[in-house]
């Protein structure tokens, strides 16, 4: 359990944040499928993304074996998608979690496409048995409402297939910046990719493609990780901090950011030093937002609005269900603990008053093994006073540094037994 209380000084500092985890495990599949022996700097830190390298590591090494990615949600399906294509027996595993988050939709597609994938346990669900083999590609169709991932894996692994991919996505699609993130990828390494209403083609240019072997590829700083500054701007009585690596040209969902949070009190200003992040009165008493676009964004955005006043409708947020924990839930039972007062579907989270009760005498936050519940609540701390967090090393899952750069702006972390 992790103790985290405020600082009494003003916050102004600067941050240097990690290469972004979406970046950076795209880019480590192209550079296994393109063979293309790329130096990423700046490369994400996190949990899942080293994992994944150490999976491509093993299957570079191996004809088979298994493979347990843990809690990585990105690398189950990535690695799903490349290991149809991996000559070899493979066995794909992960957390108790991970066995009751779904994958139906991307096996019955790879499955279409000629892929040898069976179930170990639970119909539709890992752990998986993959009989690695060429597949040809061709026209598919998949659910484009469950997760953007599903599409970017198919996507991702498209440069090996015979016969290109015609992609068709069905009903309403989900997180599609994500999608557009690897699509753009994937034409920066020679790919020819071309998106008419829903359905999308990507086929190989082997000339083009070889002159980006060997290059040096600069990853974006996570704009994901940004959020957590964000609401500590906003909920400080007076805050100003700058963070380095990030973009106003982002292909990152989550870079909607400075959008968002203009409603919460905090301006933000791309500079030669990075994005300045500042205090300003201009919060609304009232927020609604349609996450479809950035779900990993609602968490935070939250527990902002909670903690200044606001009464939000959160919107578009099915996919949280089947995410580490099924956020909506957790963000319900978290938030009450601290008097908020919250109603949800399966698709929103409303905030309807705040802080209008007392809170529990602990502030004690529980985090479901997931990475974004420890980091989303810890602004509380500036308004709620001391918060109580367990289990606070989840944050090595995309952010392992959290706590130390937390630390460094004068927040007390102590851990206890």
């Amino acid at each position: 359990m992790l103790q985290l209380s405020a600082p009494e000084h003003t916050i102004k500092t600067t941050i240097q944040l990690a290469g972004s985890k979406s970046i950076s495990n795209r880019l480590l599949i192209l550079n296994e499928v393109l063979d293309l022996n790329l130096i990423l700097e700046n490369n994400s830190t996190s949990e899942d993304t080293l994992l994944l390298q150490n999976a491509l590591e093993q299957i570079k090494n191996k004809k088979g074996g298994t493979i347990d990615i843990h809690h990585a949600g990105t690398d189950m399906r990535f690695l799903t998608a490349l290991l149809a294509t991996k000559e070899g027996e493979w066995t794909l595993t992960g957390s108790e979690r991970m066995k009751q988050r779904p994958i139906g939709e991307l096996v019955n597609a790879l499955r279409c496409l000629g892929a040898d994938i069976n179930y170990l346990e639970k119909e539709n669900f890992p752990p998986l048995k993959i009989i690695g083999k060429k597949l040809k590609g061709g026209q598919l169709e998949i659910d484009g409402s469950i997760s953007s991932q599903f599409t970017s894996a198919l996507l991702l692994i498209s440069p090996t297939f015979e016969n290109g991919l015609e992609l068709t996505l069905k009903n309403e699609i989900v997180s599609w910046p994500y999608i557009l993130m690897t699509l753009d990828l994937l034409s920066k390494f020679g790919l020819k990719v071309s998106t008419v209403l829903n359905t999308i083609n990507v086929s190989p240019t082997s000339n083009e493609k070889q002159e980006t072997r060997n290059k040096t590829f600069f990853v974006e700083s996570d704009w994901s990780a940004a959020s957590y500054w964000y609401s500590i701007v906003a909920l400080s009585k007076n805050a100003e901090i700058t963070l380095v690596g990030l973009t106003n040209s982002s292909s990152q969902g989550d870079s909607v950011l400075p959008e968002i949070f203009t409603k919460l009190g905090v301006s933000s200003q791309f500079t030669n030093q990075g994005l300045v992040l500042t205090k300003n009165a201009n919060v609304s008493t009232q927020f609604e937002y349609d996450f479809t676009d950035c779900p990993d964004l609602a968490q935070t955005i939250a527990v902002s609005c909670f903690a200044l006043g606001i009464k939000a409708k959160l919107k578009g947020l099915k996919t949280l269900k089947i995410k580490e924990t099924d956020r909506i839930l957790a963000l319900k039972t978290e938030l009450e603990k601290v008097a908020a007062n919250v109603e949800i579907t399966s698709d929103s989270l409303t905030i309807l008053e705040t802080r209008n009760k007392k809170p529990e005498t602990r502030n004690l936050i529980s985090t479901y093994n997931d990475h974004r519940m420890a980091m989303s609540f810890a602004p509380l701390a500036l308004v709620c006073g001391p918060l109580y967090i367990q289990n606070p090393e989840v944050v090595s899952k995309s952010y392992p540094l959290f706590w130390e750069h937390l630390k460094s702006v004068g927040f007390s972390v102590n851990l206890l037994p």
